[in-house]
């Protein structure tokens, strides 16, 4: 069974828009969750938002430092290797 080809256009209601956003940071959000419990990784997300000045992180703001502390101590022991 194929899905129907959709028509992107872009949102003029702000309603919608906002509605269609929120939709799909939820969708995001359980993707990341799930890639993450079945993949043994673990993933982070800073999304920002045309409607809020505050980013929404995920899973919290403590796990997205702790990821991103992971990255840099993996880039830094890259940057010694191919010195």
């Amino acid at each position: 069974m194929t899905r129907k080809k959709v028509k992107l256009a872009y949102i003029t209601s702000n309603s919608a828009s906002k509605a269609t956003y929120k939709n799909r940071m939820k969708g995001l959000t359980k993707k990341m969750s799930e890639k993450s419990t079945l993949c043994r990784v673990h993933t982070c997300a800073i999304m920002y938002s045309p409607y809020k000045s505050q980013p929404k992180v995920w899973p919290s703001p403590m796990g997205v430092q702790q990821v991103l502390s992971k990255l840099e101590m993996i880039n830094m022991l890259f940057d010694k290797k191919n010195e």
